[in-house]
């Protein structure tokens, strides 16, 4: 019976991870149960670690280990584009797509009036000093192709065209209602190379 309340348990928090149901969530937790001892600590321990070693760049509010994370550090890379996207994991669908040579701001989410997120919720006042302060040429809008990324997108053209920076936004190669992070690297590519500038 102890036994059963620690599955049940296990359960409940794996079907709290996005994207995850019950029945997944019961998959994964017999699948745990069938792994051994050592690499179950091992999970274990890389979820403990992820939550003791990684934080938020303090430039761009990407995740790392180190702060600056290797993209703002990375000398090789132009200061004159900022990308902007929602979420970390954005960031890398545009990274494995291989064709962006800038710097990121992520915005930590994304607006959404319906569910009470507004420009104090997102990165939004960080993402504007840079732009005051640091010779920046170019922003490109890279916000998912759904209601609240597009909500995202028109509230930053607004906020950002009177610091007379050029703005443009990845081009419709991805699907409306889809995320950056499941979209192919050469769809992402050819939205990154096809991006317009904003009106």
């Amino acid at each position: 019976m102890n036994s059963l309340r620690c599955v049940a348990t296990l359960v409940k928090e794996l079907s709290r991870l996005p994207g995850i149901g019950e029945k997944t969530a019961q998959r994964l937790a017999f699948y745990i149960l069938k792994l051994s001892r050592v690499d179950a600590e091992a999970l274990a321990r890389s979820i403990l670690e992820v939550k003791e070693k990684v934080r938020i760049c303090s430039r761009c509010f990407n995740i790392t280990e180190e702060d600056p994370c290797h993209i703002c550090r990375d000398s090789g890379r132009t200061e004159r584009q900022i990308c902007v996207v929602e979420e970390p994991h954005d960031l890398l669908a545009i990274e494995r797509a291989g064709v962006f040579k800038g710097k990121y701001h992520v915005l930590q989410g994304s607006l959404s009036p319906l569910d009470g997120r507004g420009p104090d919720d997102i990165r939004v006042r960080e993402l504007l000093a840079r732009l005051k302060g640091n010779g920046v040429d170019e922003v490109i809008i890279a916000t998912n192709p759904n209601n609240d990324g597009e909500t995202t997108a028109h509230y930053l053209v607004k906020v950002i065209k009177p610091l007379g920076v050029k703005i443009t936004k990845i081009a419709q190669g991805i699907p409306m209602g889809g995320d950056l992070e499941y979209t192919d690297n050469v769809t992402v590519g050819r939205a990154l190379e096809g991006r317009r500038e904003v009106s």
